[in-house]
């Protein structure tokens, strides 16, 4: 049967982390469970959908410290933090760097559930953006450099007259480099090559 998704569960208290573990699974969710932050991060491995339940206090590296953690290791996981006590910094601090939920303790399990579920979505939307971007940029890496630069100045929005006089070429060049960078970039129109490279910055190229 396939899972809900996963959850990864970091927390330092053995009989919590046990009955959430258990009640999680028995949900439908894929649980990982680990004792501490250190052990998480030597031992998780990345997949998705998934999202993070993350105690905020525990003994050597906190909560605070495995997500700044997993900022720089690009690791772009959904966090909700549980707590029992927590600073109101430490709140602030975990909702700047990007967490989604914060559940002080004791929590009803639909809580945890309702915010396990909106993490995953939000996992699932991140990842087939970045899926996206993965497949636009292979396409983008196929064209020559002279059509990087053309169809930088088309998503731009000039037209052909500026392209032409920018690449120094005639404007009936310009419309057969447009024709080639559609067909490479596996499209039909200037409104699908739009909807296609929608938020992907190319690097800039050099005519």
């Amino acid at each position: 049967m396939q899972t809900k998704g996963n959850v990864f569960l970091v927390e330092d208290d053995h009989e919590l982390r046990l009955h959430l573990g258990d009640m999680l699974r028995h949900l439908g969710y894929e649980v990982s469970s680990y004792d501490s932050a250190t052990s998480f991060l030597n031992q998780a491995r990345r997949c998705s959908p998934a999202v993070l339940v993350l105690d905020m206090r525990m003994p050597q590296m906190t909560g605070l410290d495995l997500q700044k953690a997993l900022l720089e290791k690009d690791w772009a996981l959904p966090i909700i933090y549980m707590s029992g006590e927590s600073q109101s910094q430490e709140i602030i601090d975990a909702m700047k760097f990007g967490a989604i939920d914060f559940l002080w303790k004791p929590f009803a399990h639909s809580q945890l559930t309702e915010a396990i579920d909106k993490g995953l979505r939000i996992d699932i939307q991140h990842h087939d953006y970045q899926q996206r971007m993965f497949h636009v940029d292979n396409l983008y890496q196929s064209l020559s450099p002279r059509e990087k630069n053309m169809l930088d100045l088309m998503l731009s929005g000039h037209g052909n007259k500026h392209i032409a006089s920018a690449a120094g070429v005639m404007a009936d060049t310009v419309k057969k480099y447009r024709a080639n960078i559609l067909a490479k970039m596996q499209v039909n129109s200037f409104a699908e090559l739009l909807a296609l490279c929608k938020d992907y910055m190319p690097p800039k190229s050099k005519i």
